[in-house]
């Protein structure tokens, strides 16, 4: 099961910067022109866990293997996308493909570095984003609900229940705010998401700053920081140049130069942290002396769908899942602690995976 987080925004933000710099590859041609990245680069990162390290030395792993989440880098947009303008349809099939969206806004300034627009302002970079993907899911919807209201005028139920969901987005859309502003009922969820519409996708806004406000932020920022919050949507400041240097660095100079900067972690571990938290996932852990192994499943999956990340069989073959809490792995020094203490359960099919459970499972095919 593989999730991805698109970076988007506007031509010359440090798109492609930021994503070099969270892959740690040149993939991406980071250049000062609009549309230096033609095709979407995708790379894939590791999410940092504490909890991982320590299973693997309780368990005297041989190998220790991170869960990761895919980082899409897709061609700048500009004003008039939804019209075909610049990468236009390209560039809004490649934001429909990804399950979050990563918008990188320019929060400084630099003579050096054009900007499409003239100058400087995040805001409305990011209502120029916003706006093409509204027109975008505006027009796709409207084609939509024409057919919907032939087909609800016959016996089609599936038409009857979906029309008045797609009633109340287009309503949204045309007051100007997203489909991820409307409320859907737990039964409408799945006709919601079915839709695959660009503005339903949760949404990050990833301030791009320079490095004397990398600790910081600006008052750019902060204009950033209360759209997001009148939003519901996240906020993570960056410098890219900053993370395009600790990139270049050895993994045991990293801290000392981010605390150099007054920074207590990189860029790319909040951007990562905050993808993850978007996406609404969580990491459970198998672990054993030839390997510990983070995986990556959303909330609420139960455990037969979780063996199934491993592999297939372990889920069409699933018996139960040995579980061990990671508290009670720790504090009882593993796995035959656990088990000693009465602390590893035996879970069945309804079983509701947990974010840091130690899980062993049993199947047959």
């Amino acid at each position: 099961m593989g999730f991805n987080c698109g970076i988007v925004g506007l031509p010359n933000v440090g798109k492609s910067t930021l994503f070099n710099a969270l892959t740690a590859s040149a993939a991406a041609a980071a250049a000062n022109f609009p549309f230096c990245t033609i095709e979407p680069n995708i790379g894939r990162v590791p999410v940092p866990d504490g909890r991982l390290d320590r299973i693997s030395a309780i368990s005297a792993s041989a190998k220790t293997t991170p869960t990761y989440l895919d980082i899409v880098d897709i061609a700048g947009l500009v004003a008039g996308a939804s019209r075909g303008e610049g990468l236009g349809n390209r560039f809004l099939a490649h934001i429909r493909e990804v399950d979050a969206i990563l918008q990188v806004l320019r929060c400084f300034s630099d003579g050096d570095v054009s900007h499409v627009s003239g100058g400087t302002d995040p805001l409305r970079d990011a209502e120029i984003v916003e706006t093409e993907l509204l027109l975008a899911d505006l027009e796709s919807l409207q084609r939509r609900q024409a057919t919907l209201i032939k087909r609800a005028r016959g016996p089609d139920a599936e038409a009857k229940a979906l029309l008045p969901v797609v009633d109340r987005v287009l309503a949204a859309l045309a007051d100007g705010r997203p489909a991820r502003s409307v409320p859907v009922s737990r039964d409408e969820a799945a006709s919601f998401h079915g839709l695959q519409l660009l503005t339903a996708k949760p949404l990050l806004y990833v301030c791009n700053v320079d490095e004397a406000d990398a600790a910081t932020g600006n008052e750019m920022t902060e204009r950033v920081r209360s759209r997001a919050a009148s939003e519901g949507a996240e906020t993570v400041i960056v410098s890219a140049k900053i993370e395009a240097e600790v990139a270049e660095l050895p993994i045991e100079e990293r801290a000392g130069f981010l605390e150099g900067l007054g920074l207590s972690e990189t860029g790319l571990s909040q951007v990562i942290g905050a993808g993850y938290r978007l996406l609404d996932l969580i990491t459970y852990f198998t672990a054993g002396p030839k390997e510990t192994r983070a995986w990556t499943v959303r909330r609420g999956t139960k455990a037969p769908a979780a063996a199934g990340v491993i592999h297939s069989d372990f889920e069409r073959g699933f018996i139960r899942a040995e579980t061990i809490a990671f508290d009670d792995f720790m504090a009882l020094g593993g796995e035959q602690g656990a088990r000693d203490a009465g602390r590893m359960r035996s879970e069945g099919r309804e079983y509701v995976v947990q974010d840091g459970d130690i899980l062993l499972f049993r199947f047959n095919v």
